[in-house]
């Protein structure tokens, strides 16, 4: 007889109700994993988390939403609730707001077009392993992760480990330049260095490899 019950709680914070019902739906399809509740936006979600009883185990976070968007609730949820995996969905696929999103906390970041299969293995992936990054990412925490005594921040100068901090802000490649004393040029030079001594193919990679190498604090 097949059980009725479910391991993995999850709530879905998105202020598009036709997009969280559907979402909702398919969750509950996923073996292991039920959906509690859905918020539309971040301050509805920290209402519910004062009515509700049970803390969900992983969110599904939109990021563009009225009142309080997702960027705002991930703040909240890192400083009130950081035993919450987090898991951004939205369709933005812009660089800057990737990184904010991780630098906020976020286990992980995924396109809303994403497979419902790719989904199913994020949700898995975030429980068992407390992060998720799409293929876009994949592999540099793969590189990222790699055991302490292979890390290869011993070889690199102390301009590329203030470089690399600087990577992890919000500035662009211009104001870390202009931060450093430097020439776009040099610093354009560093990051080149950088992704082709570390294994590295764009600043998210930076920004993780400095996260687990205790290079950068969130």
């Amino acid at each position: 007889m097949k059980a009725n019950t479910y391991t993995h709680k999850i709530v879905i914070v998105d202020d598009h109700l036709l997009f969280a019902g559907s979402l909702e739906k398919l969750v509950n399809t996923f073996s292991g994993f039920k959906v509690l509740y859905h918020a539309k936006n971040g301050v509805a979600l920290q209402q519910k988390f004062k009515l509700e009883s049970e803390l969900p185990d992983v969110i599904l976070l939109d990021i563009n939403m009225p009142v309080m968007n997702g960027f705002e609730t991930m703040e909240w949820l890192s400083e009130n609730h950081p035993d919450v995996k987090v898991l951004a969905l939205s369709m933005e696929d812009d660089e800057q707001v990737i990184l904010k999103m991780l630098r906020n906390g976020a286990n992980g970041y995924l396109l809303k077009d994403i497979h419902p299969e790719k989904l199913k293995v994020a949700l898995n992936e975030v429980i068992e392993k407390g992060y998720y990054h799409s293929d876009k990412v994949a592999e540099t925490l793969l590189h990222s992760l790699q055991p302490k005594n292979e890390v290869k921040e011993h070889f690199l100068k102390d301009n590329e480990i203030t470089f690399l901090k600087f990577a992890c802000t919000e500035m662009t490649y211009k104001e870390i330049a202009e931060e450093m004393n430097l020439s776009p040029k040099t610093i354009d030079g560093y990051r080149n260095d950088l992704f082709r001594s570390l294994n590295i193919k764009n600043r998210v990679g930076l920004v993780i490899y400095a996260l687990k190498n205790n290079l950068f604090k969130v």
